[in-house]
């Protein structure tokens, strides 16, 4: 059985992504602090704790796993809870860290991009896309520090693959969303159409990410590849299109929604050719989902 490292392991949905790859590989689950040794990991689950800004104490952890694959999952997930600067340095930082030691490895990777590297969310005025539905190939033009984060984390993803010859897969998720509790479905946000504007009311349920995560493993590509991961819809009750014109006022001139669907603004094409993924879940049954999330260990 092969060992798969999975950084950022214990959070809201890298959690989700151990408890899958659990059912197939030897799982490393990597954050800053550990459960405790009175905990009793799951099947095929082991913890370790380690600060992977911090590169002398990354290539140590990396080094003696001495993992197959990757999931670099760990990063301070938004600009607006920590100071513009520390949220940088730690997601790049930590980017850096992880992929360089897994490219020495020879360890193929998936790491978490995101949706955040359009320079749609966190905008002082967020923009129109340049065409919908939105593709991997939209330029990245962020203006906060956790957008611009991701670029240069998937930046170093290339460079790793020029140096090491390895597989990287940059999967970016969309607003990522636990079954029944999808906060994209709240009063509040759907009263606002500026509450979504900066993701094009776009979400994704954890399940399918974790999915997507093991299908890029499964089937590595050729170099680096980024991915969406989003759901088929969008979380409002209308389309995309009425959406843009209620809010802008316009939508692109390269616009191929139907203003009668409710079709996602982000396209998971790609992620269907590469690795035969489309995503499973909706709002519609998944937001009063009873679900319980992954707990990692044994009670």
């Amino acid at each position: 059985m092969e060992t798969v490292i999975v950084t950022g392991g214990l959070g809201r949905s890298g959690r989700w992504i151990v408890d899958r790859l659990a059912d197939q590989y030897e799982v490393v689950c990597v954050d800053l602090h550990h459960p405790g040794f009175e905990a009793t990991a799951a099947e095929n689950v082991d913890f370790r704790a380690a600060d992977l800004a911090d590169r002398g104490e990354t290539y140590d952890l990396i080094d003696a796993v001495d993992p197959d694959a990757v999931v670099h999952w760990a990063a301070i997930p938004s600009p607006t809870r920590h100071a513009g600067g520390r949220v940088f340095e730690t997601n790049v930082l930590a980017a850096y860290n992880v992929l360089t030691a897994a490219g020495r490895a020879g360890a193929r990777v998936v790491q978490a991009s995101s949706e955040s590297a359009y320079g749609f969310a966190f905008a002082e005025e967020t923009p129109l896309p340049d065409a919908l539905p939105i593709t991997e190939a939209h330029p990245r033009r962020p203006e906060d520090p956790y957008g611009l984060g991701k670029v240069v984390a998937e930046d170093v993803a290339d460079t790793v693959v020029r140096k090491h010859d390895v597989s990287v897969t940059s999967v970016r998720p969309s607003w990522i969303q636990q079954p029944g509790e999808y906060n994209c479905r709240s009063e509040a946000t759907l009263a606002d159409l500026s509450n979504g504007a900066g993701n094009c009311w776009s979400y994704v349920d954890a399940r399918d990410v974790a999915d997507l995560v093991a299908a890029a493993l499964a089937d590595p590509v050729d170099g680096h590849e980024a991915v969406h991961a989003a759901a088929a819809d969008t979380y409002l009750d209308g389309s995309v299109v009425d959406a843009c014109l209620a809010f802008w006022g316009e939508v692109p001139d390269d616009c191929g929604l139907d203003a009668d669907g409710d079709a996602s603004a982000l396209s998971t094409a790609k992620a269907e050719h590469l690795f035969d993924w489309t995503p499973s879940h909706t709002w519609r049954d998944a937001a009063t989902a009873d679900v319980d999330a992954p707990s990692l260990t044994e009670p």
